[in-house]
């Protein structure tokens, strides 16, 4: 321990003896699961990358990637070292540069996670911007039907846009707000309301969703009777079988409009007040890059305008 009682000293000693020049090959097998890509993303050679994987295992006393079947799978203890080694790599990167953070020059690689129903919204006008103003960075789009916080650390995800209504232990803040609405198709009948086609037409559900959603929960508090007759894990395919199948069903405005482009969707207010729908974005809590951070900020709610 040095002499101010900090164990600082302790602590250098300890990385003495560990070959930091792990870290960068560690965190390609994380991020690509596989000892060939991994290998090719560094640049080295396949047996020195299968290596370099024996060593770590060794210095972690953990196996980090197991095969199952064709494929290999991280253990929990190498999900959780893919977010900090991020932060401690990025780090060290900008103390070896040359300067500050520039977009025209960085060559990071941009990690958002965020639903496919989310993708459709915003995802393309997000990705141009990057592509206009960083066009030597990576982008790495990660969806799902429903996003979590754990894609922080299963993914890598630099920031994570979460549904106001899934919980997150990091802190959050609103990236924009949508609206409940009513959606059919041209065959619906032209003089019903929406109260008439929620309770005269079936009903298709998103099934996945782990809360029940609010307008259903509004609805039922109303005792209006209707009847469910299909059901999809994937809300980004709602609108399509509305548009090729008929019945009625409840979604986002945004999603609704933007589909209602190229498919017969017929969009009403739902009729009853109901909560908006807000989407947040969650941080990367390793992400200490906070002119990088600052900057995607700007160009997620330039793109969510």
């Amino acid at each position: 321990m040095a002499e101010d009682g900090s164990a600082f000293d302790t602590d250098l000693a300890r990385l003495a003896s560990v070959n930091l020049n792990l870290l960068v090959p560690l965190l390609a097998l994380l991020e690509e699961r596989s000892v060939t890509r991994a290998a090719d993303a560094v640049g080295v050679s396949q047996p020195a990358m299968s290596h370099a994987l024996r060593r770590m295992r060794r210095l972690l006393g953990d196996e980090l990637l197991v095969r199952q079947g064709a494929t290999m799978s991280l253990t929990p203890r190498a999900t959780s070292l893919i977010a900090p080694l991020q932060r401690v790599l990025q780090q060290t990167a900008r103390i070896v540069s040359a300067g500050p953070f520039d977009p025209a020059d960085d060559r990071r690689v941009i990690t958002v996670a965020m639903t496919t129903s989310t993708a459709l919204v915003m995802g393309g006008a997000f990705a141009r911007l990057v592509a206009e103003r960083a066009p030597n960075a990576v982008l790495r789009l990660r969806t799902a039907t429903i996003t979590s916080t754990a894609m922080v650390t299963e993914e890598g995800a630099d920031v994570v846009l979460l549904s106001e209504a899934l919980p997150s232990p990091h802190p959050r803040e609103r990236l924009y707000d949508d609206r409940w609405v009513v959606i059919t198709n041209s065959s619906a009948p032209k003089d019903a309301d929406a109260l008439e086609l929620l309770t005269t037409l079936p009903h298709v559900v998103f099934e996945a969703a782990p809360l029940r959603l609010r307008p259903y929960q509004v609805l039922d508090a109303e005792g209006i009777a209707y009847t469910v007759r299909r059901h999809t894990s994937d809300n980004l395919l709602v609108p399509e079988l509305i548009s090729a199948a008929g019945g009625v069903a409840l979604h986002r405005y945004r999603v609704a409009a933007a589909m209602s482009r190229h498919l017969d969707l017929r969009i009403e207010e739902f009729p009853f007040p109901v909560q908006s729908v807000g989407m947040d974005l969650v941080w990367n809590p390793w992400l200490a890059d906070d002119e990088f951070k600052l900057w995607l900020r700007g160009l997620l709610f330039e793109a969510a305008g």
